[in-house]
C-alpha cells in the first residue's frame, strides 16, 4: 500500500530494444528507459516533483502561493498532477500549439492554463512566465525548470542511478534529448561520476524549425541555465522526419507507443551504436504516445 501516487514515481522499467535494431553487431545492446510508467506519464514527473519537494522545505512554497511555470507540456502536466496530491494551486505557461491531449491531462488535475504565442514555442512561455512572476512576485512560485539545478539533481540521483543499476553496471553510452537539458545533465554527471569512460550524447533537432515538441534546438533558443555541455561526449543532430518515422517503427515493431522526441532519441542512439563493435547503449522514452495522436 502507499499513501500518495507521488511514490510511484521513478524505477522505470530498462527495456532491450530488439527489431529496430537489427543488423547491429551481436554484442552491440541497446535499452530504452521507459519512463511513461511514472504516474503522470513522462520523466518529467521526476524534476517536478523534487523541485517542489525542495522549495516546500525551504519555505519558498507556502499554500499561498500558486505553482507557475512555463512548460511544452509534460513538466506541466507532472505539476499539476503534483499539487493536485499535495493540495497547491497551479498555473502554466503554455505555447498555444501545445497538444490538445497535453493540455487536457493538466485541466483534468485542476490547473489553469495561460498560453503563450505559438510562434515562439517553449521560448515565447519562458519570456511571458518571467513577466507574470515580474508583475506578482508574492502570487506565485516559479520552479523556473529551466534554471533549477533540482531538475538535473533529480536525475543524478534517481534515473543514472537507476540506469547503471539495471544494465548490470555495464552501460557504456548514453543518449537523450534536450529541452530543459535536465535528463541529460544529471544522467551524464552520474555516470561519469560511476565510471569517466562511459560516453554520454545530448541529441537536439537538426533544424532551428523543428517537429519534435519539448526539444530546443540550442543555436537558436534560450539556453538553459542548467546545460553545461562541457561535460558530454558530443551533441548529436535529428532530424524530425527521423523522429516521426523512429516513433511508428517503434509501436508496431516493438509494441512501445512514444512520442515524437522519444523516437529522436531512439534514432541518435542507433547512430551511436551503430558505430560499435561492443556495447550497451541506454536512451530515454519521454512519454507516451497518446499525447500526440490527433483526436
Amino acid at each position: 500500500m502507499i499513501h500518495s501516487i507521488i511514490e510511484k514515481i521513478g524505477n522505470t522499467p530498462l527495456v532491450r530494444l530488439r527489431e529496430v535494431t537489427r543488423g547491429l553487431p551481436e554484442r552491440v545492446e541497446v535499452y530504452a528507459k521507459v519512463e511513461y510508467f511514472n504516474p503522470g506519464g513522462s520523466v518529467k514527473d521526476r524534476p517536478a516533483y523534487r523541485m517542489i519537494a525542495e522549495a516546500i522545505k525551504s519555505g519558498d512554497l507556502t499554500k499561498e502561493k500558486t505553482i507557475m511555470d512555463p512548460t511544452s507540456g509534460n513538466t506541466g502536466v507532472a505539476y499539476a498532477l503534483i499539487g493536485a496530491a499535495l493540495g497547491y494551486r497551479v498555473e502554466l505557461v503554455v505555447p498555444e500549439n501545445v497538444s490538445r491531449q497535453r493540455k487536457e491531462m493538466a485541466t483534468s488535475f485542476g490547473a489553469s492554463l495561460t498560453y503563450s504565442s505559438a510562434m515562439e514555442g517553449s521560448d515565447g512561455a519562458i519570456r511571458l512566465a518571467r513577466k507574470l512572476k515580474q508583475e506578482q512576485p508574492g502570487k506565485y512560485f516559479m520552479p523556473d525548470q529551466y534554471n533549477n539545478p533540482f531538475n538535473p539533481q533529480a536525475h543524478y540521483d534517481t534515473t543514472g542511478v537507476e540506469i547503471y543499476e539495471q544494465t548490470g553496471r555495464r552501460i557504456t553510452h548514453f543518449v537523450t534529448g534536450i529541452g530543459t537539458s535536465g535528463t541529460v545533465m544529471g544522467v551524464a554527471r552520474r555516470l561519469k561520476d560511476y565510471r569517466k569512460d562511459i560516453q554520454c550524447y545530448a541529441s537536439e533537432p537538426a533544424e532551428q524549425l523543428h517537429g519534435l515538441e519539448g526539444l530546443k534546438h540550442m543555436a537558436s533558443s534560450i539556453v538553459p541555465g542548467i546545460y553545461h555541455p562541457e561535460i558530454l561526449d558530443g551533441v548529436l543532430p535529428v532530424a524530425t522526419e527521423a523522429g516521426y518515422a523512429m516513433a511508428e517503427r517503434l509501436a508496431r515493431e516493438e509494441g512501445l507507443c512514444v512520442g515524437h522526441s522519444s523516437g529522436g532519441n531512439v534514432a541518435s542512439a542507433l547512430e551511436v551504436a551503430g558505430r560499435l563493435k561492443e556495447g550497451v547503449v541506454v536512451t530515454i522514452l519521454c512519454d507516451h504516445g497518446d499525447r500526440y495522436v490527433p483526436l
